[in-house]
């Protein structure tokens, strides 16, 4: 991107590294504080390695900015060996966890699409039941009958897939149908 469009563009990185040769600051304080809000407060990771600086100063000051210089940099690599070691493998600790977090999260988006058309079917049935317990309500019915009627096909419904797996297939995947059913059906509340 060319530098002009630095300002409007701003908002859309987490972490921005500068190392120019500006005599000048290339990135100001009006212009994270816009990105910031943009942003809509997410933090940004800063490191301005220029001499003189690419980023105001100022800019350090802001709540949701996390900016270091050359002279932080400088004072970090003046700490001790053991400190930076720990500070490295307390990193790769923290990295481990998000990086596991993030791909427990992203293998859990696959299953989205049969949640959503499992929650599809099940309104459907519910709809269906409900038309066919007011149709029963509008005759005369007793509501007692009527309840039991629309919990008896709701059960039915939800349970009608399961049985045919059940029924069907050769012996190896009837038990291998059983065992899912049971551990889906049959489970004990915690």
């Amino acid at each position: 991107m060319r530098l002009a469009d630095l300002p409007s563009r701003l908002a859309e990185f987490d972490i921005i590294v500068s190392c120019t040769a500006s005599t000048l600051p290339i990135i100001g304080l009006g212009a994270v504080e816009r990105a910031l809000k943009a942003r809509k407060h997410r933090p940004m990771f800063m490191v301005d390695l220029a001499v003189p600086r690419d980023i105001e100063p100022e800019v350090k000051a802001l709540e949701d900015v996390y900016l270091y210089t050359v002279d932080d940099l400088a004072q970090v690599v003046q700490q001790g060996q053991a400190n930076r070691q720990a500070a490295v493998a307390q990193a790769e600790v923290i990295i481990d966890a998000g990086v596991q977090s993030f791909m427990h999260w992203l293998g859990q988006r696959g299953t989205v699409p049969l949640i959503q058309q499992l929650n599809a079917q099940a309104d459907e049935w519910r709809a269906a039941e409900m038309a066919r317990a007011r149709k029963l309500l509008a005759k005369g019915e007793s509501v007692d009958a009527v309840l039991e009627a629309l919990s008896r096909g709701l059960t039915q419904k939800m349970m009608h897939g399961a049985m045919a797996e059940l029924h069907s297939g050769d012996a190896s995947s009837r038990e291998q149908t059983a065992q899912t059913i049971s551990r889906l059906f049959l489970r004990k509340e915690r």
